[in-house]
């Protein structure tokens, strides 16, 4: 896949996540702290927004959320993925091959952008099994992106990746300014993607900014990475009661929900650039294993069996950080995180519980 995520309903998930009483108080909140700033960077109009790769995980669900604060109108949707029907009623969409810069070029000039996200790459797990490709989508196509950036005027955001750290690197906690040296192209290409954006803001004067996501967990079915097994274990729990981890026990990662991570993400594009005393900064929510992962899901179903059996991916997270250390976020642009693991698995049970029925019924329908 060239997105983040793979076909999905996560507009579904996401509107159902924001109608939850917590995510509603906290993205009233989040509007009231940023209405000021916004108008008076464009006290005529909104900012108008490129997001690539946004018919994925997490471009479509800070599609759905720009689209909330500023109008369906001025966030274009781009992939390489047609949106469904239902979907190009919801606001404008171009089709973008990242690796095609006249693509680009066009959508940009011709729908007058102000800011571009940049979300389309190749996984951790699926890179590995095509690396040439990864190269291909995360560095020539980031190498696209920041040129157009800077020769249009854009700000610029691209996500980043506990991936982009390895076996050298400290693990508990792990601080923003560390060596870092991956052992996967993913990470490889999200560190050539760091040190590109930062060289382009010093050197150029672009406005780049980036986020050093955890492990991401939304209700929409996993697209790829060495985390989605804490997706995964939700689903087979609600639908065999039995789930095998492709990971150990005690292998603890940096996690963050997915409302959370929409939200920094949104919050970091707002911030005006004199905050940032870097271009690239940590963020997270919570840490755990999946053992622990396990125990919470077993207060829902009581019943839910897990066994362990690591394949390949052990190594890729046994080179990851185990704790994010995102205290500069915290203090530089006020990043605080909503959900805990609790609250969190309490909110996903509900989700992929509705999700997997919606999906039964359908099934069941369309056998008739």
């Amino acid at each position: 896949m060239l997105t983040t995520g793979i076909r999905h309903s996560w507009k579904t998930f996401f509107k159902s996540a924001l109608a939850s009483p917590t995510s509603t108080k906290h993205a009233l909140r989040f509007t009231s702290n940023h209405h000021n700033l916004s108008h008076q960077a464009y006290s005529h109009s909104h900012p108008r927004v490129l997001v690539t790769g946004g018919q994925g995980q997490l471009g479509g669900a800070l599609t759905s959320r720009l689209r909330q604060l500023y109008g369906n109108d001025s966030i274009i949707n781009s992939d390489i993925n047609k949106p469904t029907d239902e979907e190009s009623h919801d606001g404008p969409f171009c089709y973008i091959n990242v690796v095609n810069k006249n693509d680009m070029q066009k959508c940009i000039v011709e729908n007058k952008v102000d800011w571009l996200v940049h979300y389309s790459a190749l996984l951790s797990a699926v890179g590995e099994q095509n690396p040439e490709l990864a190269m291909q989508v995360n560095i020539d196509g980031f190498q696209n992106v920041i040129d157009i950036a800077r020769q249009y005027r854009l700000r610029i955001f691209c996500p980043s990746t506990i991936g982009a750290f390895g076996a050298d690197s400290p693990r508990n906690p792990t601080p923003d300014i560390t060596i870092q040296r991956p052992r996967t192209i993913y990470g490889v290409s999200k560190v050539y993607m760091e040190l590109l954006g930062e060289y382009y803001h010093h050197r150029f004067g672009v406005d780049f900014r980036s986020l050093r996501y955890p492990g991401i967990i939304s209700a929409g079915m996993p697209g790829g990475g060495t985390t989605d097994y804490a997706i995964e274990m939700f689903y087979a729990a609600l639908r065999t009661g039995k789930y095998k981890c492709y990971l150990r026990k005690d292998s603890r990662l940096p996690m963050m929900y997915l409302p959370d991570c929409i939200r920094a993400t949104a919050e970091i594009l707002q911030a005006p650039d004199e905050t940032f005393r870097m271009r690239t900064y940590n963020v997270t929510a919570m840490s755990f294993t999946p053992e622990e992962l396990a125990y919470e899901i077993k207060k829902y179903v009581p019943h839910f069996e897990i066994s362990y059996e690591p394949d390949a991916r052990q190594a890729i997270a046994d080179s990851w950080p185990e704790v994010f250390d995102d205290s500069n976020a915290r203090r530089d642009w006020g990043w605080q995180h909503e959900y805990d693991l609790s609250a969190m698995v309490a909110e996903m049970i509900t989700l992929v519980k509705a999700q997997t029925e919606e999906t039964d019924r359908v099934a069941t329908a369309a056998a008739i």
